[in-house]
């Protein structure tokens, strides 16, 4: 690999004209599971359902208007309410049609590669840890418990201290497979765009309750994958955003 071309290898090498080969869903190979299992010692907690939760009216303009980066954070906890909003608004299932999705986020050929990790903080009711949002069950399940995964995860983001004093941490990451099943090489492509239009929500979801929200592009991938267990070539992590109270 030549690391002085590598992006322009990669735009070229997913392009359309060298998926000649049938993709696995045109041999009828199997669809790849739409969610990954839930260990079997997780705690599973259920968010509180959307519907019944109103935040205040902003115009859509505003919204846009006052849509900011944001990396300063008050202490005080998010609701588990807030919790639920959020998650729903970025990976939620709206409807399930002929074995497959359709949530509040596009996604390329309704795949849904996306998997949320959450590094909780500051939430009430839950303890600091590392969680992963089941978008199919509207809950989240925990996977570990530790007070330092903030500070680890900060570390892993080139020292990106917001990371640590946010409420929670999101971390994205594509179950590949998932893409390439349809669109073979190409799908490498199309689970960066589904992370951007996921983020995007995140930003104005927080922007209309008034929280803060920073999304993080820099990160070392190998410490990221270790700290969510994504193994780096069949999940691996696609982007990161810091949310928590915000100060302005």
């Amino acid at each position: 690999m030549n690391p002085e071309r590598v992006g322009r290898d990669f735009q070229e090498g997913t392009k359309f004209v060298y998926m000649r080969k049938p993709s696995d869903m045109e041999l009828g190979a199997p669809v790849p599971d739409p969610k990954k299992p839930v260990p079997s010692k997780a705690k599973v907690f259920r968010l509180p359902d959307v519907d019944r939760i109103r935040g205040p009216e902003v115009s859509f303009v505003d919204l846009l208007a006052g849509r900011r980066s944001r990396r300063e954070f008050r202490p005080e906890p998010l609701s588990m309410d807030e919790l639920s909003v959020l998650l729903w608004a970025t990976q939620g299932v709206l409807n399930v049609v002929d074995g497959h999705s359709l949530r509040t986020s596009p996604s390329a050929g309704a795949r849904h590669p996306l998997e949320t990790y959450l590094g909780i903080h500051r939430v009430e009711g839950l303890d600091s840890g590392l969680y992963r949002y089941l978008p199919f069950r509207h809950a989240v399940a925990a996977l570990t418990k530790d007070p330092a995964f903030g500070a680890n995860l900060a570390a892993a983001c080139l020292d990106q201290d917001f990371l640590d004093t946010c409420a929670v941490a999101f971390v994205w990451t594509a179950v590949i497979q998932r893409s390439r099943w349809k669109y073979q090489e190409r799908g490498y492509r199309y689970v960066y765009l589904d992370a951007g239009h996921v983020c995007q929500n995140l930003y104005l979801t927080c922007e209309t309750l008034g929280l803060g929200c920073c999304a993080v592009g820099a990160f070392d991938d190998d410490a990221v994958n270790r700290l969510v267990g994504a193994d780096g070539t069949e999940e691996f992590a696609l982007y990161l955003a810091a949310v928590g109270k915000r100060e302005t």
